[in-house]
């Protein structure tokens, strides 16, 4: 049985949603593999809090860093609006 990496997801997650949010997809990523794995009986489940907390954990910064984005250029398009207007 593989061991789990329950401690390594949940610390991308936090990094993810505090420091730099595409870490947040490594997270998710790696978490939802590691769940199949569990499910499977593949890995070691003692870890599936951990592993199901940093998942959560990077599905909330990604979904933060796409809501950024989506304002990011909204503001971009608002600016250039603005600029072409004053001419």
């Amino acid at each position: 049985m593989k061991p789990h990496r329950g401690t390594l997801i949940l610390v991308l997650g936090i990094l993810g949603l505090v420091i730099c949010q595409p870490v947040g997809i490594a997270a998710w990523l790696m978490g939802n593999g590691d769940l199949k794995e569990m499910d499977a009986g593949t890995m070691d489940p003692t870890g599936r809090s951990l592993t199901s907390a940093g998942r959560i954990i990077g599905i909330v910064a990604v979904v933060l860093m796409a809501i950024s984005l989506v304002i990011l250029v909204l503001l971009f398009g608002l600016g250039v609006v603005g600029a072409v207007s004053h001419r």
